[in-house]
């Protein structure tokens, strides 16, 4: 498994990885023309997986690209053949991977596979099948316990997880799913329990209630049923020790030990991305540079509503790379 030293004088930099949601039609293609390695990569994915998730990245359709089952492992496999498109460009290196203190790495959500095989924790093709796996689990859960999921905007989070708490009681359930960035939290759980605490969220003087066009309920209980046989897969998979420290979505905290990743990776499935509080721990060790590797701008949005003089960058097409390249080589 390859390693990789930092480029330029400063590494005070986080490297962000997207979840679902950022999917889109047409993702990676540019960078697969352009840059061979990239190209590579989707190949594997499509090997490994037996699937044309390569065709289904590039030309959809739309509906079944957003399938989580298909969304999880092509969210990895673009953001994965931007990696090797900046590889291919710095000799080999990746930032991502540093050694020292100096830099982390975030993912959100399944973003966090992503961010370990940046840091050469877990292999791609191991994370692949992982995540194939991670997103037909959570498909299954959400077919035997249907759920909702809504934006609350507005609102902090301790008092959005306030009024959840509140409602949930009996049958119903409703807890923090996503906290976002200050003002934009995300909400799961079942449909009585969801009812209950939007109108109770409305009531408190939520800004904005969204519901979010899903049938799961991600990030809650709602998943439980199927975290024993994702456990089994987690623990399956060969796993390195991280060679820069990931910040993790359940504690928010920065961990690189085998067994931690372990934990992380079964905790999340059914605990809380704590998104705010991962990219508060980031800025309080001095990061200043957030680069959001993979389709969309979602994550560098987030940061700029944490700290609005962090500099961000978005990489994923060629004019990403090309950015990125001579910002590490300036540095």
């Amino acid at each position: 498994m390859n390693t990789y030293s930092f480029i330029g004088k400063s590494g005070a930099t986080a490297f962000l990885f997207p979840g679902q949601g950022s999917q889109e039609v047409g993702m990676g293609h540019a960078l697969a023309e352009k840059y061979p390695s990239a190209a590579a990569a989707f190949q594997e994915a499509d090997d490994v997986l037996g699937i044309e998730l390569s065709r289904l990245c590039f030309a959809g359709p739309e509906e079944t690209l957003t399938d989580t089952i298909n969304a999880q492992p092509a969210l990895l496999a673009t953001s994965v053949a931007t990696l090797r498109a900046i590889e291919s460009e710095l000799d080999g290196r990746i930032p991502a991977a540093a050694d020292g203190p100096s830099s982390y790495v975030a993912g959100h959500s399944m973003g966090e596979y992503t961010a370990l095989v940046a840091v050469g924790s877990l292999a791609y093709a191991d994370a692949l099948r992982l995540v194939r796996e991670r997103g037909r689990l959570m498909q299954k859960a959400g077919q035997t316990a249907p759920g909702l999921m809504a934006a609350i905007l507005g609102m902090e989070e301790s008092r959005v997880a306030e009024v959840c708490a509140e409602v949930t009681v009996g049958s119903r359930l409703a807890q923090v799913a996503n906290d976002n960035c200050p003002g934009q939290v995300v909400i799961s759980g079942n449909q009585e329990g969801m009812e209950a605490a939007m109108e109770a969220l409305r009531k408190a003087g939520a800004r904005k209630v969204v519901p979010l066009a899903v049938s799961i309920a991600a990030h809650s209980p709602l998943m439980a049923p199927v975290a024993a046989e994702l456990g089994e897969v987690i623990d399956a998979t060969p796993l390195n020790a991280a060679k820069t420290p990931l910040i993790a979505n359940t504690s928010a905290e920065p961990i690189q030990t085998v067994d931690a990743i372990r934990a992380e990776l079964k905790a999340q499935l059914t605990g809380s991305v704590r998104w705010t509080a991962s990219m508060g721990c980031a800025i309080d060790a001095g990061i200043n540079r957030f680069v959001e590797i993979g389709p969309g701008n979602v994550l560098a949005s987030l940061v700029k509503r944490v700290q609005r003089k962090s500099e961000r960058l978005t990489v994923n097409d060629p004019d990403g790379v090309a950015a990125l390249v001579a910002v590490l080589l300036e540095a």
